[in-house]
C-alpha cells in the first residue's frame, strides 16, 4: 500500500496523461479540471502534480506506466471512482472524447484490473503450496 499523498500525486499524473493524449492541454480541459478538483478535499495536491507534469512536459507513455504501477501497488481503492469520473469529464471537455482519450480511459480500467487479477493469482499460488 502506498501513502495517500502518493496516491493523490498519481491522480494528477494520470489527469495530465488524459489531457495530453491528444497532444495539447486545451483551455476547456483546464477549466473542467479546476471545477472537478474544487470538489475534492485533496484537489490542490492533485492539481499541483498535474501542473508539475505539464511544466516538465513529461512523456505520457512513461508516465502512464508509472501510474499503473503505483495504483497496482496501492490496490483497490474507493478513490478510483473519482479518478474515472475526472478522466471522463476532462476527455469530454473540448469536443467530446476523441479516440486517444477513450483509449486512455479504457486502458486504465483494463490495465488495473489485469494487474489486480495477477496479484490475486500470485496470492492463491503462494498459499496453496
Amino acid at each position: 500500500m502506498i501513502s495517500r499523498d502518493r496516491l493523490y500525486q498519481t491522480f494528477g499524473e494520470l489527469l495530465y496523461v488524459i489531457a495530453m493524449s491528444d497532444g495539447v492541454i486545451q483551455e476547456k480541459e483546464s477549466e473542467v479540471l479546476e471545477e472537478i478538483l474544487k470538489a475534492h478535499p485533496k484537489g490542490k495536491d492533485i492539481k499541483w502534480s498535474f501542473e508539475y507534469e505539464s511544466q516538465n512536459q513529461s512523456d505520457i507513455e512513461t508516465l502512464y506506466k508509472k501510474v499503473i504501477e503505483v495504483f497496482s501497488d496501492n490496490g483497490p481503492d474507493y478513490e478510483y471512482d473519482f479518478m474515472i469520473y475526472a478522466l471522463t469529464k476532462i476527455a469530454e471537455a473540448s469536443a467530446g472524447k476523441d479516440l486517444k482519450e477513450n483509449e486512455v480511459i479504457s486502458n486504465f480500467s483494463e490495465d488495473l484490473l489485469e494487474r489486480f487479477k495477477g496479484d490475486i493469482e500470485k496470492i492463491k499460488e503462494k498459499y496453496s503450496e
